[in-house]
């Protein structure tokens, strides 16, 4: 990974990219991050990462325009978990489902784009690609419950119960 692009975030609240050697806006920042660009931003008297507080103050911008994104339940949710014994559980599952996601989504896009180049039969391409995201799905949600010792299963690896006696 290339060394990240500073951006310095001044006392008066303006950003200034160092790379360009202009000062941008949140706008330009969140740009930046549609076209995965790496950079961080740091306060300019401490020199303190401050990427977090700048991507959730974006979020938060976004959030309040337009359609959310995260319903108001959802948000109720996350703030339960903030100094849970499943905080560290729930954050990395956040993140594989969102990096499964984005791959997800990349991989339907090529899968799309193959299916419409040899006009055969797209369908039976998506209907695998679904099959596939639902059998990774599944496993995800079954080693976040492993992890968080709650022992449910959501069906990835369904016993067989023919042939089971019952027990009187």
């Amino acid at each position: 990974m290339s060394k990240p692009r500073i951006i310095k975030k001044y006392p008066n609240r303006r950003l200034y990219d160092t790379e360009v050697s202009r000062y941008i806006t949140l706008a330009d920042l969140q740009q930046l991050v549609l076209e995965g660009v790496n950079f961080e931003v740091r306060d300019a008297n401490t020199e303190k990462d401050i990427t977090r507080n700048i991507l959730l103050q974006i979020i938060a911008d976004q959030e309040s325009g337009g359609k959310p994104l995260f319903t108001t339940d959802v948000l109720m949710r996350f703030i339960r978990f903030y100094g849970e014994s499943m905080q560290d559980a729930f954050s990395g599952y956040l993140e594989r489902s969102m990096r499964l996601f984005d791959q997800q989504q990349k991989a339907f896009q090529e899968q799309l784009r193959t299916a419409m180049e040899m006009q055969g039969k797209p369908m039976s391409a998506i209907s695998e690609l679904t099959q596939r995201n639902l059998q990774i799905w599944q496993e995800m949600q079954n080693q976040f419950f492993r992890a968080a010792s709650l022992g449910i299963d959501t069906g990835s690896k369904k016993a067989d119960k023919k042939g089971e006696k019952k027990k009187k």
